[in-house]
């Protein structure tokens, strides 16, 4: 990068460091309610819930991971944010105000006071391992991964930097994290929009013509065989990272993306996942709903930013350009290089905003992930068996302590991920080892008063043997249809079991549904069937 791009990305270095340092001042006097530090309660406005919601799921993992693979199989990759914005609007109607009624601060806590504590136990160590070992630790990888690209700075010392950068703003709490985000969406948001049009018209100026429409048009001749939303068996090969080939189908097989597997990567990842849903848990009703509803619109948009940057360093990579770029010292042919190789390209200045756009992404990310680390363990085992007098002082002072350690185990293993070819895969895969149980216990506990806490014990400690034994044994599975198969199984052992106990029909930790909690307002209305309609259409047109 030159100069110019340095001094664009300490700009927005020192405008996120000093609004945190100016949120955090004033609100200085609560740092010990853990409460207000773990959720910033009663703090976060619709939109800082709304942007911090995408801040914090937007990171490497899409801009990097999502645009390999854009690269290597095309639009298909789009259904992860379409089909998240139809299930942000579920979880707005049915999960929110199930929590909010019963003052819900964390999963396992949800999980103890529906279940029992041991379900609440086991799954709070299974989050713990899978956000420290998976979550946070890929998320370092692929970010110093495009930072070492992109600025050519050593990759260990691109580790150290975006953990320093993200534990800077996570120290502060959720409150700091929540209106860091509103700046940090802005920034990856033009950030990525001007990386997408800058790769549309260098691909229109590969091929003769100008602007974006005409470099748009040229990916749908190029690259026809990436602007299908569904894939069929045998229809798309693309590179496995290793030399040779795979089918896309295996990881997004044909219908399972609307009708199957898709829905419980999905309703775990945004309805039952302490990461995501901490943002909404402080607040009141609509302004959570509002929240939720206006991420829903922004990922829209999110393809557009991740997903034709990738297909458009296919069609570029087909025409001689990224020939060293995109390879590795083997000779194999990494689709996670992509976004890096375009950013590359980009002109001084608007480079500097990219990688902006790009260290936003990643560092909202860390925080979000590393807080929801702390939350967990603080209030979910410290507090719960470790010093159940613990003060107020105490449960913050400690939550720091479990986010600096949570980064440094991020740090020593992230370069174990070096042989990825498709991080945002890998990341759904494993993640999805317990996705099948956590949603089938939540729903569940939710909507079905009788579900025992045996039921539920059972389910926890199944999801990850039957999700290891089919993908060893059963290897031509698709993951998001082995996760189908693990949902059906635990659902229907979860209530043979429950049905099998004559005492579940007076279950007193049965919750307690009314009705009209899940009525949203009309405007809420509106603006779901606004996004409903643009889904749809999006879906027809590339089926």
């Amino acid at each position: 990068m030159s100069a110019l791009d340095y001094i664009v990305f300490l700009v927005y270095f020192v405008i996120v460091s000093g609004y945190g340092i100016y949120i955090y001042r004033r609100h200085r006097r609560q740092e010990f309610d853990s409460k207000d530090y773990f959720l910033a309660e009663g703090s976060l406005t619709w939109w800082a819930i709304g942007a911090s919601l995408i801040a914090s799921n937007i990171s490497a993992e899409q801009f990097i991971g999502m645009s390999g693979s854009g690269f290597a199989m095309g639009l298909a990759i789009s259904t992860y944010e379409w089909m998240a914005a139809v299930t942000l609007l579920v979880v707005a109607v049915f999960f929110i105000p199930i929590y909010l009624r019963n003052k819900i601060y964390t999963m396992p806590q949800f999980l103890s006071q529906r279940y029992n504590d041991t379900v609440s136990t086991i799954l709070a160590v299974f989050w713990l391992l899978v956000y420290v070992f998976v979550n946070l630790t890929s998320i370092l990888y692929l970010g110093a991964l495009a930072v070492e690209t992109v600025s050519g700075i050593d990759f260990t010392y691109c580790l150290y930097g975006l953990a320093i950068f993200a534990l800077f703003i996570t120290l502060g709490g959720m409150k700091v994290i929540g209106y860091t985000d509103v700046f940090q969406v802005l920034v990856l948001t033009l950030g990525g929009l001007a990386t997408t049009y800058l790769a549309l018209d260098l691909v229109a100026t590969q091929f003769g013509g100008s602007g974006v429409l005409y470099g748009f048009n040229v990916l749908h001749q190029e690259a026809a065989s990436h602007f299908h939303m569904i894939l069929n068996e045998g229809q798309l090969m693309m590179p496995d990272g290793q030399g040779g080939v795979r089918d896309a189908y295996m990881d997004l097989p044909g219908l399972s993306v609307l009708i199957g597997g898709m829905w419980i990567v999905n309703l775990s990842y945004w309805g039952a996942n302490q990461y995501i849903v901490q943002r909404a848990l402080g607040a009141n009703l609509p302004t959570a709903r509002s929240g939720l509803l206006f991420a829903a619109f922004l990922k829209l948009l999110m393809p557009v930013i991740v997903v034709l940057p990738g297909i458009a360093a296919y069609v570029l990579f087909k025409e001689g350009m990224f020939q060293q770029e995109m390879v590795d010292a083997a000779s194999h042919v990494k689709p996670d290089h992509a976004y890096p190789a375009l950013l590359d390209l980009l002109p001084t200045g608007l480079k500097g905003l990219s990688f902006a756009a790009l260290t936003a992404a990643i560092v909202a990310s860390l925080a979000g992930k590393a807080n929801s680390i702390s939350t967990i363990f603080v209030l979910d085992i410290y507090k719960k068996f470790l010093n159940p007098r613990a003060t107020e002082k105490n449960l913050v002072n400690t939550g720091k302590i479990v986010i600096v350690i949570a980064l440094i185990i991020g740090i020593l293993v992230a370069p174990a991920l070096r042989n990825l070819d498709q991080g945002f895969q890998y990341i759904q895969e494993y993640t999805g080892f317990i996705s099948p149980g956590v949603l089938a216990i939540f729903l569940l506990g939710f909507f079905w008063k009788r579900t025992t806490s045996l039921a539920a014990i059972v389910a926890s400690l199944l999801t990850i043997p039957l999700s290891t034994f089919l993908k060893f044994q059963f290897p031509e599975i698709p993951f998001l249809d082995r996760m189908g198969i693990v949902f059906v199984v635990l659902i229907v052992l979860m209530v043979i079991l429950t049905l099998l106990d004559p005492k579940s029909k007076y279950n007193p930790k049965g919750l307690d549904i009314d009705s009209s909690m899940f009525k949203p307002t009309l405007s809420f209305v509106i603006g779901s069937l606004i996004i409903i309609g643009i889904i749809s259409a999006l879906y027809t047109v590339y089926w």
